[in-house]
């Protein structure tokens, strides 16, 4: 039996079509595996979110957590309106440290008592050679005279114990409204070691009713 010639071509036609789609559909899908080399679907397994969440909490340890004081600093100052922006308002200062009172200070010359009316000063303490010389002055402001024996000047240490002394150049009798008269009391060195300070009383004549008395003299050296 014989074949009709168009019936073999067209077989052929077919033969040759689905040859070509094969060729094709093979090529094609060796192309798209050659493109998707090295594309690997997203992992989303419950490890990675833990990995994940160490990262952020490692962000987190990055940042600084400001006292609340300080945020409420700010925020009063800007709602005053005395922060700028982008300024930074610094905490209040600390109040400046008192400076310490130092007790028992040396009293400065001059030093003065009055007695009723009669003013004993003493000026300077320097010590000259084997003595130690009190520079003093004596005035009467009031309207009688007065008298003194230099013999009752009495001059003591802290332990109360009497310290000899001599006087030069003060008045036996203080006039009335007088202005003031120089002297010196001296006293020997050797009896002031160890001594910081001294005390004066001094006495009228010959009722006693006038009392001046300095009782801290310092002994400076």
């Amino acid at each position: 039996m014989k074949l009709n010639s168009t019936v073999a071509l067209t077989l052929i036609l077919l033969v040759s079509m689905v040859a070509a789609g094969l060729i094709s559909a093979s090529w094609g899908t060796a192309l798209g595996r050659e493109a998707l080399k090295g594309i690997t679907q997203p992992d989303t397994r419950p490890t990675n979110n833990k990995a994940g969440g160490q990262t952020g909490a490692a962000r987190r340890e990055g940042l600084t957590v400001l006292p609340e004081n300080t945020i409420i600093t700010n925020v009063k100052a800007r709602m005053n309106g005395s922060a700028a922006k982008g300024s930074k308002v610094s905490p209040p200062e600390p109040p400046a440290a008192k400076a310490p009172i130092v007790q028992g200070a040396v009293p400065q010359f001059p030093l003065t008592t009055k007695s009723q009316d009669v003013v004993l000063e003493v000026k300077s303490a320097r010590q000259q050679g084997e003595l130690f010389v009190l520079a003093v002055s004596l005035r009467n402001e009031g309207q009688q005279p007065v008298q003194f024996v230099y013999d009752a000047l009495t001059i003591t240490d802290e332990k109360g114990q009497t310290l000899k002394a001599t006087t030069d150049g003060l008045p036996a009798e203080l006039p009335a409204s007088s202005g003031a008269f120089p002297g010196t009391i001296s006293i020997p060195a050797t009896s002031l070691e160890g001594v910081k300070n001294v005390a004066l009383s001094l006495s009228s004549y010959p009722d006693k009713q006038l009392q001046l008395q300095l009782p801290n003299v310092p002994i400076v050296r």
